[in-house]
Parts: structure tokens; sequence; C-alpha cells
């Protein structure tokens, strides 16, 4: 008879592969592959943000088409190698990253502690470009209601507090669940009315595939765009490339969601026991090694794999279809496209095609980015809770305790930034070199870290680990590109006083 301590050193089960996945090709399987569309879906909806609305459109109305491939690459490299990276290893092993990502070398919980550091460093700096365009918009449209009395600036100061604030207590009160179809509602929308969108205006697809195509061409920036496009195209184009997709704590709980939905090894029933025996253990030897089984745990990743790809083209459409619209409609007018009425201008425009296309981009602009902020209070308090329960285990870490302290923190800093006036260029260069370009190639290499941490038979395959290592050279440039010309530009400023 085996001892306890011998069934433990023992591989664990696989668990079946049941559902769809078993079936023959049919219209049925396609509807039942399609219904695992979930939280790539939250990732998808949650990024686009002042990035997709704001930051691609300008490149487009500064550079015309000459730019998709930044969002093309930005959409693989992210929405895919990233996300699918971080995400597989949770489905793999059953273990959360960042218990796994705490055993790094060094000061316990070193990577994980400077991570949130630099999201809550960075979150004020992206709310306030995605609401304060928002209050301007608003104010736009309900102007002639308001009291009068008041300027300009105040009145979208005051709808932009208003509009963070009811983002964050309505964030307070959702679940996961209820989220989860909400985004899936805000992704129909966004990918309907931006593809219609587009079509109205009438874009060159030929010069659009062409810009799609053009890896590394970087045009250069009409005289007339905003003198600190023409300045630092180097950061522009990178902070657009940043923007595309969102922050860094978007992609690390993707993992956490693979744990919650249930896929991959985190669908055994003894899966807290799995888990138990990974921390404390320094590597992944509980996996049998049989080649049947290995490719049994392959297949029941396939929920990842359809989430992670639907999630990719959604992003890809509505992203690509704002700077295409940008392309199609602002470049040709010349539009300098700067300040914070940037939502209300692009509606001034739309309004001169066709009035009919004004309350498309209406919805679509304001579902998406209340649908970001409103999800955002999940997110971080979902990845804390994870980080700090794997740095302090001997602490309860609260989930909806966190989240109200995440809220408080978050409302009172970017009351402060709104009403500093603080201009846009300078919080989206700063928001996307530390949330986006710099952390996520960080855990771009930590990805890399947890796929090798992997038995060999259970890492993933060659193709794609070739891609994880492109994408990681690809973050680690844009984040050089981007961290060389934020402190160029604060230089020359300081300099310049």
């Amino acid at each position: 008879m085996q001892t306890e301590e011998n069934q433990s050193s023992d591989p664990v089960d696989i668990p079946p592969v049941t559902g769809p996945y078993t079936e023959p090709w049919s219209l049925k399987k396609l509807i039942a592959l399609a219904a695992v569309f979930g939280p790539a879906a939250i990732v998808a909806s949650v990024s686009i943000g002042a990035g997709e609305t704001i930051v691609v459109v300008r490149a487009g109305a500064w550079a015309e088409y000459n730019l998709l491939w930044l969002v093309l690459l930005s959409c693989v490299v992210k929405g895919i190698f990233v996300t699918y990276l971080l995400g597989r290893y949770t489905a793999v092993s059953g273990e959360y990253i960042g218990h796994r990502l705490v055993k790094l070398p060094g000061p316990r919980g070193w990577f994980l502690i400077a991570i949130v550091l630099f999201e809550m460093v960075g979150a004020p700096l992206a709310w306030v470009p995605i609401g304060k365009p928002c209050g301007a918009l608003l104010h736009f449209l309900f102007k002639d209601a308001l009291p009068s009395g008041g300027s300009q600036l105040v009145w979208e100061n005051l709808i932009t507090s208003c509009f963070i604030t009811l983002a964050l207590l309505f964030g307070l009160r959702i679940s996961f669940e209820r989220l989860e179809k909400q985004q899936l509602i805000i992704c129909a929308i966004l990918v309907v009315g931006t593809i219609i969108g587009t079509l109205m205006v009438r874009p060159d697809f030929g010069k659009a595939l062409v810009g799609s195509l053009r890896f590394g061409y970087l045009p250069e920036f009409p005289e007339w765009a905003p003198s600190d496009a023409v300045e630092n195209p180097l950061l522009t184009m990178a902070t657009a490339f940043g923007y595309v997709g969102g922050s860094v704590m978007g992609y690390i709980v993707y993992a956490n969601w693979v744990g919650i939905h249930r896929w991959g090894m985190t669908s055994h029933q003894n899966i807290e026991a799995i888990r138990q025996r990974a921390s404390n253990s320094g590597s992944i030897d509980y996996l049998p090694e049989q080649p049947e089984k290995v490719s049994q745990l392959r297949q029941i990743l396939a929920p990842l794999r359809w989430d992670i790809g639907m999630g990719a083209i959604v992003l890809f459409i509505v992203t690509g279809a704002f700077m295409i619209s940008g392309a199609a409609v602002l470049y040709g007018t010349q539009s300098t496209f700067e300040g914070w009425s940037l939502l209300t201008d692009q509606a001034s425009v739309w309004q001169n095609i066709h009035s009919s296309l004004v309350w498309v981009y209406y919805i679509c602009i304001i579902v998406a980015l209340w649908g970001t902020l409103q999800a955002l209070p999940e997110i971080y308090a979902r990845v804390i809770q994870e980080f700090f329960q794997a740095v302090w285990p001997q602490y309860e870490w609260n989930y909806d305790t966190l989240r109200r302290w995440i809220c408080l923190y978050i409302f009172v800093t970017t009351m402060i930034l709104i009403w500093l006036n603080i201009p846009f260029d300078i919080l989206t260069q700063i928001a996307g070199f530390i949330l986006a370009n710099f952390s996520i190639a960080l855990m771009m290499l930590a990805a890399l870290y947890l796929n090798a941490k992997l038995p060999a038979a259970y890492r993933t395959r060659p193709f794609m680990f070739v891609g994880a290592l492109i994408s990681a050279a690809v973050l680690m440039a844009f984040a050089g590109i981007s961290g060389w010309g934020l402190y160029a530009k604060i230089a020359k400023l300081f300099a310049g006083n």
C-alpha cells in the first residue's frame, strides 16, 4: 500500500476531453465553440479606451493609413502571444501565475510588487485621458440643458468627475459574471458600430491593406500636425503601439479568469490540492509524462485558444476601424486633433458626412469608454488579491475590501489630475510607457519564464515559442523607444524652463 507521501508524489490525472471538442465539425459545434468567448471579450473591450478611440485616430489623422501595421503588430503581440502564454500557464499547471512568479530569484515577490506599483502609479494617468474627453463630449451634447454660468472648462471637469465617480460606484457593485455578459454586449456593439462607421466614411481599402503590411515603415508627420507629434515622431508612434490593447493588468488578470472558467487543469476536481502541491514545489512535477496524457491536456486547452483568437480579432477590427476612420476623414481635413475636445472634434467631422453616423459614433464611444472604466476595479482587485496572497500568504486579502480601497485611491488621484488640467499628450505618453510598453515587456519575459517552468512536453509548440520570442523583442524595442523618447522630451521641457 502506498503511503500518503508517496501518493502525493504521483502524477495527477488529466481531466477528460468533453463537450463540443469531442464532436465532428458542424454548425452546432462552431456555435458551441463561439460560446466560450468570455474572458478575452473583457480584455478586448476594456482595452478599447483612450488608445483606440483617440490615440490611434490621431495617428490615422496625421499618418493616413501608413501606421496600420502598428495596430496589427500590437494586436498580434499582445492580444495573442502575451495573453496566450500567461493564460496557458494556468490552464496547463492549474497554478495561478502570481504563485509561481513570487519565487523569482531575489527578495520575495519583488516582481509582483513592482507590477502593482507600476499599475497604481500609471492608472490615474490612464483614467483621465479616458474620462476627460468623455466629459467634453457630454458637455457638447447637453450644454443647452445646463445652467448658465461657469466656464466651459469648469463644466467639462465637473462632468468628467461625475462620469468617473459613477463608473467607480458601478464598478464596486458588478460581479465577474455580470461584467462578462456586459462586455460581450459591448464587444458586439463595438464591432457592428465600427464596421458600419468605417464603411460609411468610404476608406481606401487598398491603401489600408498596404499600410497594414508595411511593418517598420515610419512616415513623416505633415507640417500641419501638432508640433509635439512632429518633434517627437518615435514617441508618438510608440505611444500609439502601447495604447493598443490597454494596460498590463488586463493581460495578467486573464490567467486568473481562466481559473474562474475552469479551463484546462483548473477543471480538475482536486484543483486546490494541485495548487498547494505546486506552491510547495520548485517545479511542476505532477503532470504525467505519457504522450497520450500530454495530448489529452493539449486538447482541453481548446477553449483558451478559441477565446484568445476571437478576442484578438475583435481588438483588431475595432482598433483598425478607428484608425482607418481617422485616415479617411481627418487626414484630408488637416485636423490638428489636439486638446481635450478630441471626441467632440470627431463628432463634428462625422456630422459633415452623414447625420446618422454621428449617433453610431456617440453610442460606440460612450459605451466603450464607460465599459472600460467600470471593468477596471474588478481587474485591479483580482490581480492585486492574487499577487498579495502570493507574497504575504499569512494574511487574508479580501477581494471586496481591496476593490473599495482601490476605487478610493483612483477617485482621489483622478480628481486631482482632472482639476490640474494637465495636457493630454504628456499624460498618455507617461501612461503608455509605464502601463503598456515597459510593464507588458516585463510580463512577456515573465511569460517566457513561466513556459520554461513547465515540463518540456507541456511547453508551447515551437512555432508559438518563436512567435513569443519575437513578441518579447518587439515589446522591449518599443519600451526602449517610448522610454528614451519620453526622457528626451521631459529633459527638453526642463531645459527650456
